[in-house]
């Protein structure tokens, strides 16, 4: 019998069906999208897809040549942008005996964690295509590398320079025309920013000691991978772009329902657990979500190159270590 179905069993949650013990539970303090926090947000889609225009050609104008002289004309073009909401879901079973032992609400301790679940699979399909449906943009470091925009650590005498140099990331955005207004980053990278001055001695890192004052990067919102795990630093140690033409529209947000009656099946279509018959039950999640990359054109850097987008990759050096 195939066993890829899992569940909570008695041994995942013994330590929390004591005889006596306190009312903390310590742990990790869930992570957030990274995506979720940068893209910009529309208004939550009242239909599957929602159709966005994007500029395609710009127009044009000319001085005229005297007082009789024919105005020329112009043209402008918009492509479509299409979101299509798309489904994450998972469903957690757990025996009713155990849930009914343990001392602590195990659903309530469960949420916070499986919206971070949700977060990983919403960061690792839009930044680096990992399960990515096929209706979402291609990868965001996928396509910066695809399209040249790319720094190795290391190019520029320090860090610094590799980022905000004239060379740096941040050059191959604003050569294309865009405006970078923030970075995401492996948290490796931390250490790394934590001394970068200017010519001036003064810091070009602010670390974001209170919820006030948040991470920032010359100026511009800095986050971190907070949920741990996204960042495939084989391929990229930090993304810089114009996430403002980055966007997301939720179809639904997280959901949950408590199933007591269903039959869960393994993938090859045997039954994992019936749960009403080995007395279960089993929270379902769901989201809905569409996502999209605008790439509009801009009047500067070619349509080849083009892309709001570039990272900071591994050295050569680095990737042999």
């Amino acid at each position: 019998m195939t066993t890829d179905a899992k569940m909570i069993t008695r041994s995942n949650v013994e330590v929390m069906i004591p005889v006596e013990t306190s009312s903390e539970i310590i742990k990790n303090v869930p992570g957030a999208s990274a995506a979720l926090q940068l893209f910009k947000q529309l208004p939550n889609m009242s239909a599957k897809q929602r159709t966005l225009p994007v500029a395609s050609a710009l127009p044009s104008a000319y001085f005229l040549n005297g007082d009789t002289a024919t105005k020329q004309t112009t043209n402008a073009e918009w492509d479509k942008l299409t979101l299509t909401a798309e489904e994450i879901a998972v469903i957690i079973p757990i025996p009713e005996a155990v849930l009914d032992d343990a001392a602590y609400p195990i659903w309530d301790e469960l949420k916070p964690q499986i919206v971070e679940a949700f977060g990983l699979a919403i960061d690792e399909a839009i930044f680096f295509g990992v399960n990515k449906p096929a209706s979402y943009p291609n990868a965001i470091v996928t396509e910066a590398i695809s399209k040249g925009n790319t720094v190795e650590v290391g190019t520029d005498v320090d860090i610094a320079g590799d980022i905000i140099g004239e060379n740096g990331v941040m050059a191959k955005v604003e050569a294309a025309g865009y405006r970078v207004t923030g970075f995401y980053a492996d948290s490796t990278l931390e250490a790394k920013f934590r001394n970068l001055r200017d010519k001036n001695n003064q810091l070009l890192y602010t670390p974001g000691l209170t919820s006030e004052v948040p991470v920032s990067l010359v100026g511009r919102p800095l986050l971190y991978d907070q949920i741990g795990g996204v960042f495939d630093t084989s391929q990229a140690l930090l993304v810089a772009g114009d996430f403002s033409k980055a966007v997301y529209s939720i179809r639904q947000d997280i959901t949950y329902k408590l199933l007591d009656q269903a039959i869960i099946q393994n993938s090859d279509g045997t039954i994992a657990y019936n749960l009403a018959q080995q007395d279960m039950c089993a929270l379902r999640c769901v989201m809905r979500i569409g996502i999209q990359v605008a790439n509009p054109v801009s009047r500067k850097g070619s349509s080849a190159n083009r892309y709001p987008f570039a990272v900071l990759v591994p050295s050569a050096d680095e990737l042999g270590a």
